[in-house]
């Protein structure tokens, strides 16, 4: 499938351009675009230029500037969906061009359907040429709702009409077409069907869901119908479940349509297998049936799974096709996606194409809760546990995206909320998925504080813990800035100490605020100003057994640790005294951790002076020789965002066990992780730091030791990657 796929060239491409038009473009009086370079783009290029920027919303007054150019930019199909243009730029932009397509579904109410087919009519080429006119959910005319223009467009073959306020007239005068083959008039005001009387002998395809304002009887209907003798496709289907007997009155009716290919009354009462059977194997050319919430499709004549496809719910190719044929009707796909998670609960192996075909009904249907409840509860049936890693990466990223936007659109529906939810705490999206961390984020940060679900909790924890490591220093920054978000975490660690209880749920909240902390002054102030570091001592003591636990506890101490405005806040002598006894623990990283604490108090020579002459010393022979002790560890301990807290400690000449644990702690993460921490190290200036220390005469042999071992790392680094080995040069760090 096309996401299992890299993007193709012409389409990265064309998403650039698209995305960057005012690096390709000058601005003309008016404010429109028009591209400098006058390069001739071939004919399909255009099109999918064109088509590309309605899909990315990115059509508007001024970007469809750059269509004035007809003899560069030549347009034949047109897309300009949901387009925020006003009647005068479309003129402008796309009547000089010869179409022979043009769909302006959902084009905004500033353009008229009289606007759009004046404006075609006024090129002689479109008159006769135009063949396909698409005007869904269009206003029919801003000054004159009767004002009649179809007749203008003798060239048409296919008119979609749907959802507009089109009346019988209308319709009289549509059907007058001399070539006219397809016509759909759905959710219209037509009253009478017996206009479609006068193109019976080219009408090949007819559409007319929900004619709401429908005057005749079934006999009256069929009569018309049954005079249709060259229709191949009839829709009647019906997502408003009214109840008329058409659909089981048509089937039943002998001869009627004989040259049927395709009938769909999905949604309609009174239809049974046997008459649908019957019918089918009248007409031996029928390539599809349309059967869902009809209460039919269930014998093995229509399963949907050999060459007559079927839409209902009796089997997953009869879902998969009514999610096919039905994306823009918002009932069917809700409906469709109902009975697909029934049967998901039993899929062992899942196709991407079934989880597209999901994403396109969350995509089209943004703003229904009911898609979008049913919609997300399959994306979790899809991607949960193994099912994900035969998911196409990009695939993942638009279902990501959707959950997002789904968790956006409806923060007060809970059952949504955990669906996306549910969905989000798979290790391969959160891990390896392209998406909006930040976004997701905020958002899942928002749940935790409307919600009380305890199981949904260590989720939404999980999450944020996995995120946070994720974002960049500046994000990080910016959502630990919300104080609402540390304090609910640091109501959950609250929680969960006063029952005593180490779970999953409390070491992902720990995580959270760790990483929260990390590199974040701001977020370090409200962690202190919100009672955290009593809070944080109390978990310490409270679970001293725990050496998770601790090290969680003791790596968010150092971030704060690293704050030189909050070094007050830590020094007093129960709190130095502790950390002090747990740099002797028997796991080195948690030892490693009260080391980084102690190393960072004592760097600040002076404001140390608060502590005793007898505790600083003893601390910091404690912090030397405790270093000295420790066995290379077998894995990489701690992740860093970066270097430069470890900068200052290097300088601490006079406090050789600082300098030490700065030295051991550079030379762990290098050692174990070369390929990204030689070069962190490299671009932020580390090898100037290393080389002062190593030359300078008051360095400890032991840190020049550990500091000219980390030299010898980068040197080989470089030389690995062809790189020049910076030159030292003294005083530049």
């Amino acid at each position: 499938m096309e996401e299992a796929s890299p993007a193709s060239l012409t389409d990265l491409c064309l998403s650039f351009l698209s995305s960057n038009l005012d690096q390709f473009c000058w601005e003309r009086p008016d404010g429109s675009l028009s591209l400098r370079e006058t390069v001739v783009f071939p004919q399909e290029l255009a099109d999918q230029l064109l088509r590309k920027m309605a899909t990315e919303g990115m059509l508007n007054d001024s970007t469809v500037g750059i269509f004035r150019s007809c003899q560069y930019l030549r347009l034949r199909r047109a897309c300009i969906c949901k387009a925020r243009i006003s009647s005068e730029a479309f003129h402008k932009a796309f009547c000089q061009h010869r179409l022979l397509e043009l769909d302006a579904s959902g084009v905004n109410a500033d353009v008229a359907i009289t606007d759009i087919i004046q404006g075609l009519s006024s090129n002689k080429w479109n008159q006769e040429s135009l063949q396909r006119l698409v005007l869904n959910g269009l206003t029919l005319s801003l000054e004159d709702p009767y004002e009649r223009c179809f007749s203008r467009l003798a060239g048409l073959r296919a008119l979609a009409i749907a959802n507009v306020d089109f009346y019988t007239e209308d319709l009289s005068e549509v059907c007058s077409l001399p070539r006219l083959e397809s016509l759909d008039i759905s959710n219209t005001c037509v009253t009478d069907l017996a206009p479609l009387l006068s193109c019976r002998e080219r009408l090949r395809s007819l559409t007319m869901h929900h004619l709401k304002c429908l005057k005749m009887s079934t006999s009256q209907l069929l009569d018309v119908l049954s005079q249709l003798a060259g229709l191949q496709h009839l829709d009647i289907s019906d997502d408003k479940q009214f109840t008329s007997d058409i659909a089981g009155h048509l089937l039943e009716q002998p001869g009627i349509l004989p040259q049927l290919c395709s009938l769909d009354v999905s949604g309609r009462k009174q239809v049974t297998d046997k008459a649908v059977k019957a019918f089918v194997q009248q007409r031996p050319g029928m390539h599809f049936i349309g059967l869902l919430a009809t209460g039919a499709g269930f014998c093995d004549f229509l399963s949907g799974e050999g060459s007559l496809k079927v839409s209902g719910e009796a089997n997953e190719a009869q879902i998969c096709e009514a999610l096919r044929r039905y994306s823009e009707r918002a009932f069917f796909v809700r409906e469709a996606l109902f009975h697909l998670f029934s049967l998901t609960h039993v899929m062992e192996k899942v196709p991407p194409d079934i989880l597209k075909l999901v994403v396109t009904g969350m995509k089209t249907h943004p703003l229904n809760l009911h898609v979008q409840l049913a919609a997300s509860a399959c994306v979790f049936n899809l991607t949960k546990q193994d099912l994900a890693v035969g998911m196409p990466v990009r695939l993942l990223g638009q279902v990501t995206h959707l959950l997002l936007e789904a968790m956006k659109n409806f923060p007060n529906h809970q059952q949504l909320q955990k669906n996306c939810l549910l969905s989000l705490c798979s290790d391969r999206i959160l891990q390896e998925v392209p998406f909006n961390r930040f976004e997701a984020a905020k958002l899942v940060m928002q749940w935790l504080c409307n919600y009380e679900d305890q199981n949904m909790q260590r989720m939404a924890v999980a999450i944020i813990s996995i995120l946070a490591a994720k974002l960049s220093t500046e994000q990080t920054a910016q959502l630990g800035a919300e104080l609402f978000i540390v304090r609910q975490l640091l109501h959950i660690v609250k929680q969960k100490t006063s029952q005593g209880l180490v779970d999953t749920t409390l070491k992902f909240t720990l995580s959270a605020l760790w990483n929260l902390t990390d590199e974040s002054p701001t977020t370090c102030r409200h962690f202190i100003e919100n009672q955290g570091l009593e809070l944080f001592m109390k978990v310490l003591e409270s679970f001293p057994s725990e050496s998770s636990i601790q090290q969680k506890v003791l790596g968010l101490l150092n971030n704060i640790a690293e704050v030189k405005e909050l070094h007050a806040e830590l020094m007093w002598k129960s709190f130095v005294e502790h950390i002090s006894v747990l740099l002797h623990s028997s796991e080195v990283e948690v030892s490693y951790f009260a080391a980084g604490i102690i190393a960072h108090l004592m760097s600040r020579g002076e404001e140390a002076w608060t502590l005793s002459t007898t505790l600083r010393t003893s601390l910091l022979q404690q912090l030397h020789s405790t270093i000295l002790k420790w066995p290379t560890p077998e894995c990489e301990m701690v992740a860093y965002r970066s270097f430069n807290p470890f900068f200052p400690l290097l300088k601490c000449f006079s406090t050789p066990g600082v300098q030490l644990w700065a030295a051991w702690a550079v030379q762990h993460v290098c050692s174990k992780n070369a390929s990204r921490y030689c070069s962190m190290l490299i671009e932020e200036g580390g090898m100037q730091h290393l080389y002062q220390v190593k030359e300078n005469p008051q360095t400890h042999p032991d840190v020049q030791r550990v500091s000219s071992s980390i030299l010898e790392s980068l040197e080989r680094h470089l030389a690995r990657t062809g790189q020049t080995v910076p030159p030292y040069r003294p005083g530049c760090a």
